[in-house]
């Protein structure tokens, strides 16, 4: 109809498909080559080209993306708290909730971190469940840093004072038992503690707390493979005991006490391993009235280093 090209609307724009003129060659450029295609070993992120790269890094081709990251731990609870910091455990934030109804462990807490100079933070509630991962935190919380641990070559010394003494630990998981063994190798003048980097209890705030201080003068080494840091030592001149209820000789005919030793404890349950059995120069049991009994890995320990030490000095 005439006028209707006077609407709005009427007028048919141009179409988007095909070229637009002042493109600049955009669309020739696309369409050119780009060459031909890279080797995969080439491609960065093409697994031949992770292969390659293992390869010749002497790893037999394999890259390793694993690592160990030693991580802080969060101790939370009014209870949990006003232990670890009555231990000494090393600290180094005291998380408080806002408006908390306080109480003697809340105080005590407070009082504490002051006087050993721990940061405190009024941290919400909401945080808090964060920090501990939704565990009771009773609006009280203490962040312990990573553990520190030796190497177990530390403990091959000379020069130390004193016969040297060390005990391993063949799948101890209990927290608890490590720190016991820890508080009972610093009684009886032992030199550190070793434990497997895997599958094995770490230097926890539970363990720290069980070892009634001892931590912060018995060093605790970790050892990525725990029978060739037993070999070490025997190349050292140590000699290496294992504790077991079959043993090759009783505690109180042990002729070796005298000599650098390494006691090596194993699981409740399980023992010894096999590889590290047969490390083992002997295997020592402990003398009990009934065949029942059994003790656990830090009675056992603590027994066994308190008659070593007796024979050193008698």
């Amino acid at each position: 109809m005439p006028g209707n090209s006077q609407r709005r609307g009427a007028i048919r724009k141009g179409s988007k498909k095909g070229p637009t003129v002042g493109s600049g060659g955009q669309r020739r450029r696309g369409l050119e080559g780009k060459g031909p295609t890279p080797k995969a070993a080439d491609r960065p992120n093409h697994k031949a080209h992770k292969a390659a790269g293992g390869s010749s890094r002497g790893t037999g081709g394999r890259t390793s993306t694993r690592r160990e990251k030693a991580s802080s731990e969060i101790v939370a609870g009014r209870n949990a708290v006003v232990e670890a910091l009555r231990a000494d455990v090393p600290a180094t934030t005291l998380y408080v909730a806002g408006r908390i109804d306080s109480d003697d462990r809340v105080r005590e807490a407070l009082k504490t971190a002051t006087e050993r100079g721990i940061p405190i933070l009024e941290t919400p509630r909401g945080e808090l469940d964060r920090l501990t991962d939704g565990s009771v935190h009773q609006g009280l919380a203490v962040q312990v840093p990573p553990y520190e641990y030796a190497h177990p070559n530390d403990f091959i010394d000379p020069e130390a004072p004193g016969i040297p003494l060390v005990v391993a630990l063949d799948g101890i998981t209990d927290p608890r038992n490590l720190g016991a063994i820890v508080r009972s190798v610093g009684a009886f003048g032992g030199h550190g503690v070793v434990v497997p980097s895997r599958r094995s209890a770490g230097m926890t705030a539970s363990a720290w707390k069980t070892s009634a201080g001892a931590a912060a003068r018995v060093p605790v080494a970790q050892a990525t493979n725990l029978n060739r840091a037993l070999e070490d030592y025997r190349k050292a001149g140590f000699f290496v005991i294992g504790l077991d209820m079959d043993g090759d000789v009783e505690l109180p005919d042990l002729e070796l006490a005298s000599e650098p030793l390494v006691v090596v404890v194993g699981s409740e349950g399980k023992g010894l391993s096999r590889l590290v059995r047969e490390t083992c120069d002997q295997i020592v049991s402990i003398p009990m009235h009934a065949a029942t009994e059994s003790l656990n890995a830090g009675i056992a320990t603590g027994v066994t280093l308190y008659e070593i030490a007796r024979r050193r000095r008698g």
